[in-house]
């Protein structure tokens, strides 16, 4: 009975391991300082949550809701996209409401995927933009994550060796899990690279509102002139309004693709509760004081993070966007692994991080740390890990031959 194709496909879920030791801790009466998992730990704004109080109950809200979002909803969706990055959409045939962002990337590879098609994804990148396409009969082909010149002679080796030839890429800036942030040139370059190829592009910019660079927020691929012709662009009101556990996001762009999109969805959801699409469109369409605050948090935290984890002796790499740090492991553990240094830092240091090998095996020598606690929090786990490393010479003797530093 456990032979199903579908689940065949899919590797043991790392995360998974992780998990399981932080409940024996916590089980144990360990406090777990946890930073593993991005789930935001910020309110929602309190106008969304009165307007869905408000709508809630209302006659008519309970019923079936529409697959593809209420249109008030998406109009509102087609006016952020106007307002933040100058790109003008048809509400009505540009922008599909999604169940959140993965849900939209999944029932898209669901959409435009044959059995055996090749797809370009970045590695290390987030889960379901690869196993979205696994699932649904493909094969993927790694592409690099870093956004740099030397991204395209990789993604034309990649097209070159791949048999058949690949039918669609995937991109993720302000990345997760490794906070990478694209240019316009590199999305010009990337429009480009896709049309010579006859590529279908799709674009995951759930991070786009949390950015601690003021005069460079991030790009949207749709600012490319006729990016439209070949990408669909997913965003989420999980990040940018603290609404992670709503499930609401969406998916933008070319027409074709967004009717495929809404075809599968009409088979398998009715759309998101209405009184929740209602509030979402208070989200879009109201204030932006809490969006200002969302990232001076993440920011502040972002900070108290480099600064106590430095005082450890693990350089962090400072963060430019995202709600996450992409750390290489120290030296003298990288032998472990991500997922065996990850165990050590729950039962050793009570701090649950992300193993990187979750994201890809080219994230091994990572561990993606989420900025999910306040800053107090933040420097109790440097505290915490400072004296394992103090003492891991002495108390890791016989799980692994320790390097000496210096």
């Amino acid at each position: 009975m456990t032979d199903f194709h579908r689940i065949k496909r899919l590797p043991p879920y790392v995360f998974e391991q992780v998990n399981r030791i932080k409940a024996a801790a916590r089980a144990n009466g360990a406090d777990i300082i946890d930073l593993g998992m991005g789930n935001p730990d910020l309110d929602a704004p309190r106008h969304v949550i009165e307007k869905l109080v408000e709508t809630a109950g209302k006659p008519r809200t309970d019923r079936y809701s529409a697959s593809k979002g209420i249109a008030g909803l998406r109009r509102a969706q087609a006016n952020y996209y106007q307002r933040r990055f100058g790109v003008s959409l048809n509400p009505d045939t540009q922008v599909v409401a999604t169940l959140g962002s993965k849900e939209g990337f999944a029932n898209m590879a669901q959409a435009i995927t044959a059995p055996g098609d090749v797809v370009l994804v970045p590695n290390p990148s987030y889960p379901i933009h690869a196993f979205g396409f696994l699932m649904a009969g493909g094969v993927v082909r790694s592409v690099p994550a870093e956004p740099t010149p030397a991204f395209f002679p990789a993604a034309e080796r990649a097209m070159q060796h791949s048999i058949p030839k690949p039918v669609a890429m995937v991109v993720c800036y302000p990345s997760n899990p490794t906070a990478y942030v694209a240019s316009l040139d590199f999305y010009r370059d990337l429009v480009a690279f896709a049309k010579k190829h006859e590529l279908i592009l799709l674009s995951d910019l759930a991070y786009a509102e949390v950015y601690f660079d003021d005069h460079n927020p991030p790009p949207s691929v749709l600012q490319v002139p006729g990016a439209i012709d070949v990408a669909v662009e997913f965003t989420s009101l999980s990040k940018t309004f603290s609404m992670a556990g709503w499930r609401m996001g969406f998916a933008v762009g070319n027409e074709r693709l967004l009717a495929a999109l809404t075809r599968v969805k009409s088979y398998l959801d009715y759309g998101a509760f209405t009184p929740i699409q209602v509030a979402a469109t208070a989200a879009l369409n109201g204030p932006e004081d809490c969006i200002h605050e969302m990232r001076a948090t993440y920011r502040r935290r972002r900070d108290a993070m480099v600064d106590a984890f430095q005082k450890t002796g693990w350089d962090i790499p400072v963060p430019s966007a995202s709600m996450f740090a992409w750390v290489p492991i120290p030296e003298r553990f990288r032998s472990l692994g991500s997922l065996e240094f990850s165990k050590l830092l729950v039962e050793k240091a009570d701090v649950a991080v992300a193993p990187g090998i979750g994201f890809g095996e080219h994230g091994d020598e990572y561990v993606r740390i989420a900025l999910v606690e306040n800053e107090q929090r933040i420097r109790q786990a440097a505290r915490n890990i400072r004296r394992f490393f103090d003492n891991a010479d002495r108390t890791l003797h016989n799980v692994v031959p320790m390097q000496k530093v210096g």
